[in-house]
């Protein structure tokens, strides 16, 4: 892919971003049709990382429709219904917030508990319950019990990593040496080419955002983290330069990331590889925690363009 100068080709700010099927299923939803998500979840079987963001997508877009509500009365015993529903009402509890969600967040979190029973393998339903501990009854206990049973069924998974680290959060539940020591220590361990390599790098934004929010008058882009970054050499070498062939499928969210620590580090040369597999898919997060989102995605990425061309290892 080519970078025009200008700004490019225009960003895709679709929910769905390169899932093409994905995409199509979303608008027969919006109409209120329930066979088109029905399908899609049949063909995506037990590939777990694809299942879980087209049912995240799904369910935000479902969050004020009824489609998966009604899916879930036509075809009470379906696995795939379930698991849907559930992900909905788990969606809409977090809208509704902590006290008017509550009832919402109990119906998603039997709605969890069906969707497993139903279909035993599935992980997506217990990602969900870590969303709606970090959201509704924090207790530490219960996270652990989830977590486990996460790892039994799908040890490496992706959301529901990130949903872990997010629980971490100082503004959440934890702080920012535990938020760090959980990244890092799963980063480590975790085989290479698997994105989880990135976790350092998110909690690495989540402690600038934080510090801009609650040091505003002392802290700053101009000593903003990235610079002299510990972790990108171990994110390039980890995941990076051992990807799958086929992106998982929230590549774009991890590769944002990536390009973003590069593009603040200075290290643009670096960085192009990683915007033209990002392609127009930017991300609002890391880049939001900067400044303007796409303003600082388009101009970075220009700075990427610029590197590659002077560089005089270019053929």
């Amino acid at each position: 892919m080519r970078f025009r100068r200008g700004g490019g080709e225009r960003l895709d700010r679709h929910p769905a971003r390169d899932d093409l099927p994905l995409r199509s299923v979303l608008e027969d939803a919006a109409m209120g049709r329930w066979e088109g998500p029905r399908d899609l979840l049949a063909v995506t079987g037990q590939d777990w990382d694809r299942r879980i963001f087209r049912l995240q997508v799904l369910a935000r877009a479902g969050a004020p429709l009824r489609f998966a509500d009604t899916w879930a009365r036509a075809e009470p015993r379906s696995a795939d219904a379930l698991a849907l529903l559930a992900h909905v009402r788990a969606v809409r509890s977090m809208i509704s917030g902590v006290a008017e969600g509550r009832a919402e967040m109990e119906g998603a979190w039997a709605g969890c508990l069906a969707a497993a029973e139903a279909e035993p393998a599935d992980p997506s339903p217990w990602v969900v319950m870590l969303a709606l501990i970090r959201v509704h009854a924090p207790g530490r206990d219960v996270l652990r019990q989830v977590w486990a049973e996460v790892e039994a069924r799908d040890p490496y998974n992706r959301e529901a990593h990130h949903e872990v680290l997010t629980y971490f959060f100082s503004r959440n539940h934890g702080s920012g040496a535990e938020m760090f020591h959980w990244a890092q220590e799963r980063a480590d361990t975790a085989p290479k080419g698997l994105p989880l390599a990135t976790l350092p790098l998110v909690a690495l934004a989540e402690t600038h955002r934080h510090r801009m929010e609650t040091e505003a008058g002392s802290y700053g882009l101009t000593i903003h983290p990235w610079i002299d970054c510990p972790h990108l050499d171990h994110v390039l070498e980890h995941w990076w330069r051992h990807r799958a062939p086929i992106p998982h499928a929230q590549f774009m969210d991890d590769a944002n990331y990536l390009a973003h620590a590069l593009a603040f580090a200075g290290r643009h040369a670096e960085a192009y590889e990683v915007f033209r597999a990002i392609g127009p898919y930017a991300s609002d997060v890391p880049w939001s925690y900067c400044g303007d989102a796409r303003e600082l995605f388009l101009r970075h990425r220009e700075w990427a363009l610029r590197a590659v061309r002077a560089s005089p290892r270019r053929t």
